[in-house]
């Protein structure tokens, strides 16, 4: 399935967005998922894809890093992020200390991406609140999976 996206529109206002990550077997086959919204709440982009063996605190790291990605190259100044890992918010905020030296290097990177922003705050939401998102990520490992079955198989006749 890839990167497929809503109407993409060069945007000066503030996006509201909203990632998810997701690993089948922790670590195991996982994916990432985003949508990001316009101040009207319109669709203007979406993230789906599988990004390989993963833990699920890697996926949530990396779809939001993909998301930051894609508001900045929308035009966003301000951005505002739901995420439904608690961990994660924490993390970001100081709240808990990151103990995973596989995270780190992908905390400075999100880190980073937030400091290009004017504002770019990160709220834990309860996974029902973020349902399109944790849909896009399962889509991604789905979509990996097949491509990697069609690959173990070969052409069929």
């Amino acid at each position: 399935m890839g990167d497929h996206s809503g109407t993409e529109t060069s945007v000066a206002g503030e996006l509201v967005i909203y990632t998810d990550g997701a690993s089948r077997g922790n670590p195991g086959p996982a994916g990432i998922g985003a949508v990001i919204l316009d101040e009207t709440e319109r669709v203007v982009a979406e993230i789906s894809r599988g990004i390989g063996i993963a833990t699920n605190n890697e996926a949530e790291y990396l779809a939001l890093a993909e998301a930051l990605e894609k508001a900045r190259s929308l035009g966003a100044r301000r951005v505002r992020v739901y995420v439904d890992s608690e961990l994660v918010a924490r993390q970001l905020c100081g709240e808990y200390a990151v103990r995973s030296d596989r995270l780190r290097p992908l905390i400075a990177r999100v880190q980073a991406l937030r400091r290009g922003f004017d504002a770019c705050p990160v709220r834990h939401v309860r996974r029902a609140m973020n349902a399109r998102a944790d849909e896009l990520a399962n889509m991604g490992i789905d979509a990996a999976s097949v491509t990697r079955a069609e690959e173990l198989e070969g052409p069929r006749p």
